[in-house]
């Protein structure tokens, strides 16, 4: 059962990046619009809603160009830049599905309900567990950028819905794929395409790798 959210929240679009549950990150925000949303959650110290646009290159979104699925967010921390930008730490809390927009002027306002997740196979998630940590070790080595905390972050937790989320905020993907992983609701299956994703990134580089080493030694 969906359940829904007693208030309405600012919405902030996101470009070029999808933010799952249990992730922290910083994001740089300059569009006036999203600036004003950002204000009104600091006033009332309210949560905010964070969807990623359908078209990443559009300066200024429609409703309709925002997906619907997105998270509830904290903001952790939030900076005023001197060329006017705002740098905004904000930390996913739960998968939401934005229900209807109010009317404003000043920023994208919507109320939303919960979308609840469900484990799916069990079978399937005690033998994804351990395999999807250990392939994110390595992929985390031929990668080579993933940050340290994140590495003692997936190897440390033990909560399926969590792991599945937190190596997909860290995978070189498209923004269309991450947004998928952000609306299967099945926890197994979510596991199952993180690892399938992981794999055939890891494929790439290593080819990748394979090309480099030979361009050097001619």
């Amino acid at each position: 059962m969906q359940e829904p959210l007693n208030n309405s929240y600012p919405v902030l679009p996101l470009r070029d990046i999808v933010v799952f549950p249990h992730m922290i990150v910083p994001l740089f925000v300059g569009r006036e619009k999203s600036v004003r949303a950002l204000e009104e959650v600091m006033q009332d110290d309210k949560q905010i809603l964070l969807s990623s646009q359908v078209d990443p290159s559009e300066d200024d979104p429609s409703a309709d160009g925002i997906y619907r699925a997105g998270v509830l967010a904290n903001v952790l921390q939030l900076l005023k830049l001197p060329d006017g930008t705002v740098k905004v730490l904000v930390e996913g809390v739960a998968r939401v599905r934005i229900t209807d927009y109010l009317e404003n002027e000043d920023f994208f306002e919507a109320k939303a309900e919960y979308l609840n997740e469900m484990p799916g196979d069990a079978a399937t998630i005690a033998a994804l567990l351990r395999t999807v940590t250990d392939e994110f070790a390595r992929y985390a080595k031929v990668k080579k950028n993933i940050p340290e905390e994140a590495l003692s972050a997936v190897a440390e937790s033990e909560e399926p819905a969590k792991l599945a989320d937190l190596v997909a905020g860290h995978l070189g993907i498209e923004v269309a794929q991450k947004q998928e992983l952000l609306e299967t609701l099945s926890v197994s299956e979510r596991l199952e395409k993180v690892y399938g994703l992981m794999q055939g990134e890891m494929s790439v580089l290593q080819v990748e790798k394979k090309i480099k080493t030979r361009v050097k030694s001619q």
